[in-house]
């Protein structure tokens, strides 16, 4: 089974995301350490919470420049939530800078008639990269579970792999590049759709393994 590092940096109950990997057949490992890191066959890096306290405590533990260096190799990287709006340049939310492997922006909702914020509970995706490995076996415009005041707005669109509308805002829900793919939604609680979002994560992760064996 594959194993995959899920970081651990203060930011998050992680319990619900490394048993869907499980389920999903792969051996999940929470860690802080940049050696496992680098020992992984892929890696989940989720969170909740506010941005900079997220980035500070991904420096103090020494983990930006590894989770830059696997992204970089072509190791799977799968970012959830939070762990989605540090990989931009900056946000809203705070003054710290984030890792700055998106360029782009982290920017909170705007206020409108009839629209809550936080945007919380569940919504519909509309795919832009529809043949993305994440999406198999999805229906069309399958419903997943969020909890978000921010949303990240990334400066090159293609890198766009899915949005949502929440009131007349159509937002980035999902970015994919390469190896690196990150979601603003929860999976671990998205119910059937989020079970496979993570099982073909983990489906993509044992492909590259035979690959790498080949």
């Amino acid at each position: 089974m594959p194993v995959i590092a899920v970081v651990d940096y203060d930011m998050g109950n992680l319990h619900s995301a490394c048993k869907g990997l499980e389920n999903a057949g792969a051996t999940p490992r929470v860690t802080d350490s940049p050696v496992e890191l680098e020992r992984a066959d892929a890696i989940v890096l989720p969170g909740v919470g506010a941005f900079d306290p997220a980035v500070q405590h991904l420096r103090s533990r020494h983990l930006e420049q590894p989770i830059k260096q696997a992204i970089a190799s072509g190791k799977p990287f799968l970012g959830i939530c939070l762990g989605l709006q540090i990989l931009f340049d900056s946000s809203e939310e705070g003054n710290e800078p984030g890792l700055g492997i998106i360029p782009g922006t982290v920017r909170r909702f705007h206020h409108e008639p009839g629209i809550t914020i936080p945007h919380m509970g569940w919504n519909q995706l509309q795919f832009i990269q529809p043949n993305l490995s994440l999406w198999q076996q999805l229906p069309p415009n399958p419903w997943v579970y969020f909890v978000h005041s921010y949303y990240v707005d990334p400066i090159d669109p293609t890198v766009r792999a899915a949005t949502i509308t929440h009131g007349t805002q159509t937002v980035t829900a999902a970015i994919a590049r390469d190896n690196l793919m990150a979601v603003q939604f929860h999976p671990e609680k998205s119910s059937t759709a989020g079970l496979q979002i993570l099982a073909n994560f983990v489906r993509l992760v044992k492909a590259k393994q035979l690959v790498t064996v080949s």
